[in-house]
């Protein structure tokens, strides 16, 4: 039950600050930012919003120090339409996805070279032993 409710205040939270930054923040430092998750704890008083930012490192740097100035106002705002008791504390984090979505797709074009090499290898193989390993009934076997 707990979790469920965890669940729809961090859903409810990445909505309010994706709408709240998709109309703008007054500083001009803010890129082109996406929040791709929201994780409440279990005492629902804090909650890690993840974040990635389109660009390069200026950008992002830029943009986290953006994100750090407006905390405050993010958090009034979250807290007056969310409704609840005590409105959680923000803290954004920039997620790492696009970095490792990279790296992932790094280590996969390796294996995709190494399993071409090693199919070639093996178009021109030959069998360590006898190419019909299996067993069979000997002629004596058969006659009796």
């Amino acid at each position: 039950m707990a979790g469920e409710r965890q669940a729809r205040l961090a859903d409810r939270i990445r909505v309010l600050i994706a709408e709240r930054l998709d109309k703008g923040l007054r500083d001009p430092r803010l890129g082109f930012v996406t929040i791709t998750d929201v994780r409440v704890t279990g005492d629902l008083q804090h909650a890690s919003v993840f974040y990635t930012v389109y660009g390069d490192d200026q950008a992002r740097a830029d943009s986290a120090a953006a994100l750090t100035a407006a905390t405050g106002m993010l958090r009034s705002e979250v807290g007056r339409k969310l409704g609840v008791r005590l409105t959680p504390t923000l803290e954004f984090i920039l997620d790492g996805l696009p970095e490792n979505a990279g790296h992932i797709e790094e280590l996969l074009r390796e294996a995709r070279e190494r399993d071409a090499a090693v199919a070639g290898i093996a178009a021109t193989g030959t069998y360590a032993g006898d190419a019909d390993p299996y067993v069979k009934p000997r002629e004596d076997d058969e006659q009796e």
